[in-house]
């Protein structure tokens, strides 16, 4: 066997591993970040600051699947309306470089691993995990019929909270759901901002969002919304008695959040984009409060 068809294979076997790691958007990690912050945001309150390794290992690991799996079955969905998109033409289904057979086969076989790791953890945090993949399956299609789809995913996003108290106590407690509840504020103002990039393309293909459905007060709404969200984390950490620590990430999470009403108030979709990708600083440092409240008590 030469060199040359040693290269072929080797490419060969390499593509299409490509073509699922960009399907899985393993190439932009900017949704694992945004699902991974409110989880551990859950985990660390839900266990006082020091939750179970093995639990940790399993809600990390589940992150990464269950983003990877919704990333594949809502370009599943997505498949006749992503080529009409300038920036998801490319991606690998709109591309034609991977089948749609091939995407629901790599969804399934992510699902079952998400399931495998579920299956570690107890009944509870089970039941809410099969909860959390209907709400990951229904996203995709919601964009085409209800007009803030934002709130679907926010509930999707958060869903790992709950999860992280049953998983940790055996009970879902009051906290809990309004640590969700802040979480889907949270999802509704970073998504619209990401929909605002989107939005003339949306118009012209019929998908649904908050950035069309807000209009000309977008702006407004989303700072009002990230205003909601701060009083909300406010009320969270008093009633999980978090002092210093978190205060200040608080206010930095503020400062952050002025920052991204800055670079959306013209709605030039660039800076739109760079808002959103921005959110993943406010997961890190409200995280920060958390961990540095618990660490340093």
């Amino acid at each position: 066997m030469n060199q040359q068809v040693i290269v072929d294979i080797i490419e060969g076997i390499m593509k299409p591993l490509g073509d699922y790691a960009r399907l899985m958007r393993l190439d932009r990690p900017i949704g694992i970040w945004l699902l991974l912050w409110p989880t551990l945001w859950g985990l660390w309150i839900a266990a006082d600051g020091h939750p179970d390794s093995t639990i940790f290992a399993v809600f990390v690991a589940g992150v990464i699947v269950m983003r990877s799996a919704g990333c594949v079955f809502n370009d599943f969905a997505d498949r006749k309306l992503d080529p009409l998109v300038a920036r998801t033409k490319h991606r690998p289904l709109a591309a034609g470089t991977t089948t749609p057979i091939e995407a629901l086969a790599l969804c399934a076989a992510l699902l079952m691993v998400a399931l495998g790791l579920a299956l570690t953890l107890n009944r509870l945090t089970l039941l809410l995990a099969l909860g959390g993949a209907v709400l990951t399956l229904i996203y995709p299609f919601a964009k085409r019929y209800f007009a803030a789809p934002q709130f679907i995913l926010g509930a999707a996003f958060g869903w790992a909270i709950p999860m992280a108290f049953a998983a940790q106590t055996g009970t879902v407690p009051q906290l809990a759901w309004l640590m969700w509840l802040a979480v889907v504020i949270w999802a509704v103002c970073y998504d619209t901002m990401y929909a605002m990039a989107d939005r003339n393309d949306d118009l012209k293909i019929g998908i649904k969002s908050t950035a069309i459905l807000f209009g000309q007060a977008d702006v407004f709404i989303v700072g009002m919304l990230q205003l909601t969200l701060l009083l909300a984390l406010k009320f969270i950490g008093d009633q999980a008695g978090l002092g210093g620590w978190y205060s200040l990430s608080l206010l930095a999470a503020a400062a952050l959040m002025i920052y991204q009403l800055v670079l959306i108030r013209e709605r030039v979709p660039d800076k739109c984009f760079a808002a959103f990708l921005n959110n993943r600083h406010i997961g890190a440092v409200v995280f920060a409060g958390i961990f540095l409240d618990y660490a340093l008590v």
